[in-house]
């Protein structure tokens, strides 16, 4: 069990007289992503981990991840199966970050896209990616940092000269 990591975050724009203190702030876990975790210890650089929200946030505006409440769909009838859900009421943005995960995906290549998926877009532990996957305990960090690097390359996340990274994009 990851045990909570508690931080204080300022909201944005909310600075305070002085600048000392935020006059407004949240209080957040950095452990509640394996990603996220990974980070705080300093075991991924902030160029993979830009790489690993880009891609989770894809994966999220997709639409991609399981249904975890009810469906209210009218029920199947006569015993068959329910079509898949209709593709007419997805709206551009969902489509577009589908096409962008995909394209993430297959740039990380065969191999890669295993851990990505589980660590980054499912949310698993690595010990448990590498239990999943059939892998030798602490081989998933190395794998996970190469297929990151990938990623990083792809959405054209590229380390500012300062060492600092930047986060913007690149025209394409």
């Amino acid at each position: 069990m990851i045990r909570p990591m508690l931080a204080d975050r300022a909201l944005p724009g909310s600075t305070a007289p002085g600048g000392k203190r935020p006059a407004r702030s949240v209080r957040v876990n950095l452990a509640e992503s394996p990603l996220s975790w990974l980070k705080a210890r300093g075991l991924i650089s902030e160029r993979q981990f830009l790489a690993g929200e880009a891609l989770r946030h894809d994966f999220e505006r997709a639409g991609l991840s399981p249904r975890v409440t009810m469906s209210w769909d009218a029920p199947a009838l006569d015993g068959h199966r329910r079509a898949a859900a209709d593709p007419d009421h997805a709206t551009h943005a969902m489509i577009d970050a589908k096409s962008r995960f995909r394209a993430a995906v297959e740039a990380a290549g065969p191999g890669l896209a295993d851990i990505l998926w589980r660590v980054v877009c499912a949310g698993e532990t690595l010990p448990g990616a590498e239990k999943g996957l059939g892998w030798p305990a602490r081989s998933g960090r190395l794998v996970l940092t190469l297929a990151l690097d990938r990623l990083a390359d792809h959405y054209r996340i590229a380390p500012r000269p300062s060492g600092r990274v930047d986060a913007r994009r690149a025209p394409a």
